[in-house]
């Protein structure tokens, strides 16, 4: 069983030492569906894990009633494309799966809400509760045998449990995504009709989970991945408690009496507090054996620094023992070793150099890790329907953190003279970091320049307005942040030049914005232009808009790039 293999194993002084100080070992493989695989590891020298065709589900050692719940509840993605001989999970599941149930960490960067985002949840929902209910089990199965052992007579076999008792984190981004965990786990322990498991405060987590169809505001056209993303409740200030005992399930349970914690990075961030203040708490995060962080990418657009400082407060020893049997703790937990136990599960709809730090440099997993690295043939600049010269200037810097400043001195002395004649009117500056719009909005204040401006904090009038007086040219420039794209998904009209100051987080948002310019005239002007900043640090980036192939010339080349792109390209 991977459970026992993975919990029992006990580590030794050197092993640790060796994870702390010697580089990772790494190896590439090639699997059927999920593509290029890099597996890592300090102590595997090699590492050998093939994809399985075929999974039988009585092989998993999955925990009972999950053997027979799984296949109902997943039968909605199955198709009459999968052979029979494997009824239960798809090609991408199956594979998925069979990484997670090794106890590997796991780095998968192609997640999407409108193809794989929701059979990728119930795939990491029934790992998460498979390990909560054989936990449990050696739990009650132990104590059963304690209360029959002869009084007086100490046994150290049955250090089955962490300091504190949550064992899975799962981090979410809205108050729907946890609603809909929920129902999975409801719906996996349920056998059948008649055996309906008991669910306490249901109406209450109804309530404050679900949402009202009718607020949705009417008529408003936004792209499917922008209505797929924002279904629902999109609260991101929440956390929640789950206990899974033997035929019920109790919500809102304090998190010390928590198996499964379900938590925004907001929400999370509220409750750990800061240095210094009086109320805060992650002792509940020390004995965490599985984190599950879906739509990683999200966070970027939230407050990425909620999950850097999620990462260091979990595995953490606890302040106060919390009523902790110590006979029953685990070794490796007292030795302040269960990071190095910890499973890391990481779905991202992109890759990005901040969610990759996470995952190499916080995750510890002796067993070692496992990403998943596939290169865009193919850019998003492939989906630009208008007729657009595009031009992008690279510019040299010297590190990854002179690149703010190299940028935008760059951008005032190269860029901007050009764009600051009249006719070039109606350009729009698309800025994704929120610092970089506040730089140069106050730098275009001092020199006067005749501009607007909207990010994700303008009231509805300000942005109504900004758009009115670029749209009449009334306004020569329009400094735009990704943030407020990402969550309004606006068409701005008016646009004849667009400035990337910094290539678009997510890779189709550069094919949207360029897009924008047919709402703006009948005819294709000759005038327009683009243009795209972009330093050698910007690699993945701008692989994700043009392909992988022109990204390496482009950073081979030290000259500006020319690509005219007709549409049809």
């Amino acid at each position: 069983d991977p459970f026992k293999q993975h919990m029992d194993r006990e580590l030794e002084e050197k092993e640790v030492e060796k994870m702390s100080t010697l580089p990772k070992i790494s190896s590439q493989s090639k699997w059927p569906r999920l593509g290029q695989l890099t597996f890592s590891s300090t102590l595997e020298k090699h590492i050998s894990l093939k994809a399985e065709k075929e999974v039988d589900v009585r092989q998993l050692y999955l925990h009972k009633p999950l053997e027979s719940t799984w296949p109902k509840v997943n039968k909605q993605f199955l198709s009459s494309v999968n052979k029979p001989s494997n009824p239960s999970f798809t090609p991408l599941q199956r594979e998925l799966f069979c990484i997670m149930n090794t106890y590997r960490d796991l780095f998968y960067p192609e997640r999407n809400a409108l193809t794989n985002g929701e059979e990728i949840r119930l795939a990491y929902c029934l790992h998460a509760l498979n390990h909560v209910l054989k936990a449990n089990a050696q739990v009650l199965s132990n104590n059963g045998r304690r209360r029959d052992q002869k009084p007086g007579t100490d046994s150290d076999d049955y250090r089955d449990q962490g300091l504190t008792r949550p064992k899975v984190l799962m981090i979410v981004p809205f108050r729907e995504c946890a609603l809909r965990i929920v129902h999975i786990f409801i719906s996996l322990l349920e056998v059948n009709d008649k055996r309906r498991i008991d669910v306490s405060n249901k109406k209450r987590f109804k309530g404050e989970f679900g949402s009202d169809p009718e607020e949705k505001p009417p008529n408003l056209k936004r792209p499917e991945d922008y209505e797929a993303v924002f279904a629902g409740n999109i609260d991101d200030h929440f956390r929640i408690g789950l206990a899974i005992l033997q035929k019920s399930m109790r919500l809102y349970a304090p998190f010390y009496s928590s198996d499964i914690i379900i938590a925004s990075p907001l929400g999370m961030r509220t409750i750990i507090g800061a240095e210094g203040e009086k109320k805060r708490d992650f002792d509940f995060l020390s004995s965490i054996e599985i984190l599950i962080i879906d739509q990683a990418d999200i966070y970027l657009m939230q407050n990425w620094e909620h999950v850097l400082h999620l990462m260091k407060h979990i595995n953490l020893l606890p302040l106060d023992p919390h009523g902790v049997d110590f006979s029953r703790v685990r070794m490796l937990n007292l030795n302040n070793w269960s990071k190095y136990y910890r499973q890391t599960l990481l779905f991202s709809g992109l890759q990005d150099p901040q969610i990759n730090s996470v995952f190499n440099k916080h995750c510890f997993n002796y067993v070692g890790q496992v990403a998943i690295r596939n290169v865009p043939l193919s850019g998003s600049i492939s989906q630009v329907v208008v007729q657009l010269p595009h031009v992008f200037r690279r510019l040299e810097a010297e590190d990854v953190t002179s690149v703010i400043d190299t940028r935008f001195q760059y951008f005032i002395d190269k860029v901007l003279p050009e764009y600051r004649d009249a006719i070039m009117s109606h350009t729009l500056i698309y800025i994704p970091s929120y610092f970089d719009y506040v730089r140069l909005r106050n730098y275009f204040k001092k020199e006067g320049l005749n501009f607007t401006h909207i990010c994700e904090y303008t009231k509805k009038a300000g942005v109504c307005r900004a758009r009115r007086f670029f749209l009449k040219g009334e306004k020569q420039f329009l400094l735009f942040t990704e943030r407020f794209h990402f969550y309004k998904r606006y068409t701005i009209k008016g646009i004849r030049n667009l400035i990337f100051y910094e290539l678009p987080t997510y890779s189709h948002f550069y094919s949207e914005i360029c897009n924008m310019m047919k709402a703006t005239d009948n005819g294709v002007d000759a005038t327009w232009t683009c243009t795209v900043l972009y330093s050698k640090y910007d690699a993945q980036k701008l692989a994700a808009v043009v392909g992988i192939d022109r990204t390496a010339q482009m950073l081979q080349s030290k000259k500006n790039v020319h690509l005219f792109v007709t549409g049809e390209n």
